[in-house]
């Protein structure tokens, strides 16, 4: 199969679709590789790297586009990119269609069938290909709150480590998942207080037992988040339904018990973010105060880190890339994981949780492939 990879054209997204290892990989199984020159620049891959590994450089995104029948990209496509898809496409990138309309329409419009990474499952229902820049996004949001918390950015002048005779700050974390998991973890090594409220009783315990009593563990309810936020620094958004629109943990009038100064970071955003005041941001003006509060919303976290994140979500996405490169759309028809992750085929919605999210009608995916 002619597989493309064009540059990344988001505002400050960095990161690009496929490693020159990843591209090496599927031209020594024998298909071709289309990228776009400077493609992997922003993520330190050299067009020569690129050429070396058995890629074709092409100078457009429209030449990409017409040369190639899969589509590999990192974040959702955007509107002019949109216009370059036909029915003959199939896009694996990701997509969080949940809070954005405009782009469901258009991929619909457009015929061409597009699996998102973020709702892709494994064997035990786990999110393979989220989970990479899930860790990224929940270890750099801890980066950035601390950046926030600096005077000079808007923030109340807490250092989260605290020094010998102060106390540290306190973090926050909303949902113990894979985000929340590694948020704690790079929290918690620089030595500030952590607290981490989840709904389920099975994730809290493993958290209690993998931690070893060195963070709080606490079951999320409104009450509790409304009692935790009145002494944290920082406040860590990290809640996920798969496909879906986040839940609002944070309400508007919660904000008013959050000391002046205080940080949330709501990495949630690519779902519509997690608290009431949220809005999307970008890493050239990440922040915005309301009612005295710092909000970090940027919602490409992990293009922060381009290169980083390119390595590990090509070593995640690759095995799922050789076997759409294989087989096509057909894959998703043998692979119940890649059919999960399908959500746009032939003109019709086709992940559940997504079409509920947008009051768009569901079709189910097994009719049409």
């Amino acid at each position: 199969m002619h597989i493309g990879v064009p540059k990344e054209i988001k505002a400050q997204e960095f990161r690009v679709g496929l490693s020159p290892a990843g591209v090496a990989e599927l031209v020594r199984t024998g298909h071709m590789v289309s990228v776009q020159t400077s493609a992997g620049v922003g993520a330190g891959f050299s067009d020569a790297e690129y050429a070396q590994a058995g890629a074709h450089l092409v100078g457009s995104a429209e030449e990409v586009f017409r040369s190639s029948t899969l589509i590999i990209k990192v974040k959702e496509p955007q509107a002019e990119e949109i216009r370059h898809l036909q029915p003959h496409h199939l896009l694996f990138t990701y997509l969080h269609l949940a809070p954005d309309p405009q782009q469901a329409h258009g991929l619909l419009a457009s015929g061409a069938a597009a699996i998102a990474y973020e709702t892709v499952t494994d064997a035990n229902g786990a999110l393979p290909l989220l989970a990479p820049m899930s860790e990224v996004a929940g270890r750099l949001s801890i980066q950035a709150a601390a950046r926030c918390l600096e005077k000079a950015s808007g923030g109340s002048g807490v250092l989260l480590s605290g020094v010998p005779g102060v106390a540290p700050g306190k973090v926050l974390i909303l949902g113990g998942g894979v985000v929340g998991f590694n948020a704690a973890r790079v929290a918690m090594g620089i030595g500030a207080r952590v607290t981490i409220l989840d709904k389920s009783p099975v994730r809290l315990r493993f958290l209690d037992d993998h931690w070893g009593g060195r963070l709080t563990t606490l079951h999320s309810d409104a009450a509790t988040i409304a009692r935790e936020v009145t002494d944290a620094d920082a406040i860590i958004g990290a809640v996920l339904i798969p496909g879906g629109a986040a839940p609002k943990l944070l309400s508007r009038e919660m904000l008013a018990g959050i000391r002046p100064g205080s940080v949330l970071v709501d990495v949630a955003i690519d779902q519509g973010g997690c608290f009431a005041t949220s809005r999307p941001t970008t890493h050239q003006d990440p922040t915005f105060v309301v009612d005295g509060v710092l909000h970090y919303c940027v919602a490409n976290m992990p293009g922060a880190v381009p290169r980083t994140s390119t390595l590990a979500l090509t070593n995640a996405t690759l095995p799922y890339v050789q076997l759409l490169a294989k087989a096509g759309l057909a894959a998703c028809k043998d692979n119940a994981g890649l059919r999960t992750g399908l959500n746009v085929a032939k003109g019709k919605l086709v992940n559940r949780a997504v079409a509920q999210a947008l009051g768009i009608d569901y079709c189910d995916p097994k009719t049409l492939l």
